[in-house]
């Protein structure tokens, strides 16, 4: 029997490369007949390199199908050219020109979005941090500002860039983007006061934004003398199909009511929707307030009045600084308020 030959480690290292069935980069330098060097430069670099070895690179990373490892390559770097975002869903549509504008603007600048879907609880965030900061994204961008203890202490010790959105507070974790949502309530009970609305009701997800919008128009409410303020909390993320059972039980309690404020358009499209049902005439009877201004809130019957979030503004903001940051550049300032605007339409 011949003696077995010994097994070097490069000969180990060239055989599980192998046996892993992926292209490498010294296969597509052999294909192109450069050294590995110059192909990852052509493919990295390609000012660096030669037309000819441009094209004869680019040809065999056709051919072959070759995905350079950005984690690698961002092992000596410290850049993965990654930006992580975290929404609690993207199942209704509130978020969704926020997704766009981040996706469109970091492209712009030489970055991927990867998107995540925390949900409504808090502990599932967490687990959803820890696979992302393990991943050492470039930046990540995060819905509201309220973490659990466990996930500010990863995000703060991790060191990456981190921009909150969609809320407002003078002691972000770091960057932050978005509008108070105090305010809004605020603001939507002097809407309808104003308008003469005296028996106010709320219809609102069970999300802790819309619980502080909420706890603002109450207290507006009561300010104005009005203090039998009816509310019917459903489940996050909300439907229209909510909405109506919402307006159902809203009318249950009391028929009087003349105003309600929706926590998000879904909601108040399911109000109209049961409003129309019951023949209670819209604005003559109750006023209907949403909050977003989605796309159709412009094309209900009657239009709804709602509360407008310039999301692409969130978006683009968010992602300029996370690329500022990752760059070594300085955030001035480092919070932004969008604010909003009531945009009042046929149903109040």
């Amino acid at each position: 029997m011949p003696a077995s030959r010994p097994t070097t480690r490069k000969t180990a290292k060239r055989r599980s490369r192998r046996s892993s069935g992926a292209v490498t980069l010294h296969d597509v330098a052999r294909l192109a007949g450069v050294a590995p060097i110059t192909a990852s430069r052509a493919i990295n670099k390609p000012a660096q390199v030669s037309e000819d070895v441009r094209r004869r690179v680019a040809k065999a990373v056709a051919k072959t199908g070759y995905v350079p490892n950005l984690l690698a390559g961002g092992l000596a770097s410290t850049r993965s050219r990654l930006v992580a975002a975290v929404v609690p869903t993207i199942s209704g549509p509130v978020f969704l020109p926020m997704v766009q504008a981040l996706t469109d603007s970091l492209a712009g600048m030489g970055y991927q979005l990867m998107l995540g879907q925390s949900g409504y609880v808090g502990t599932r965030e967490d687990l959803l941090l820890e696979a992302i900061i393990g991943r050492r994204p470039d930046g990540i961008v995060l819905t509201g500002i309220m973490h659990s203890a466990q996930g500010r202490k990863r995000l703060l010790g991790a060191g990456i860039p981190v921009v909150e959105t969609w809320d407002l507070t003078a002691t972000p974790l770091d960057m932050l983007v978005g509008f108070s949502h105090t305010d809004v309530g605020r603001t939507v009970a002097d809407f309808l006061h104003a308008r003469g609305r005296r028996k106010l009701a709320i219809v609102t997800g069970s999300d802790e934004r819309a619980a502080r919008r909420t706890e603002a128009f109450l207290a507006q409410a009561k300010a104005h003398g009005i203090g039998d303020v009816q509310v019917v909390t459903v489940p996050a993320p909300t439907t229209m199909r909510s909405g109506r059972s919402g307006l159902g039980e809203l009318l249950k309690r009391d028929k009087r009511i003349d105003g309600v404020f929706c926590s998000s358009d879904m909601l108040a499209m399911g109000v109209l929707a049961e409003a129309r049902a019951r023949r209670i005439g819209i604005p003559d009877q109750l006023a209907v307030v949403g909050f977003g201004d989605l796309d159709f809130a412009a094309d209900t019957d009657p239009a709804l009045t709602t509360v407008h979030i310039d999301a692409m503004q969130i978006g683009q903001h968010a992602a300029r600084f996370i690329v500022e940051r990752a760059e070594g550049r300085k955030v001035e300032p480092s919070i932004v308020d969008v604010g909003f605007t009531i945009v009042e339409r046929k149903s109040t």
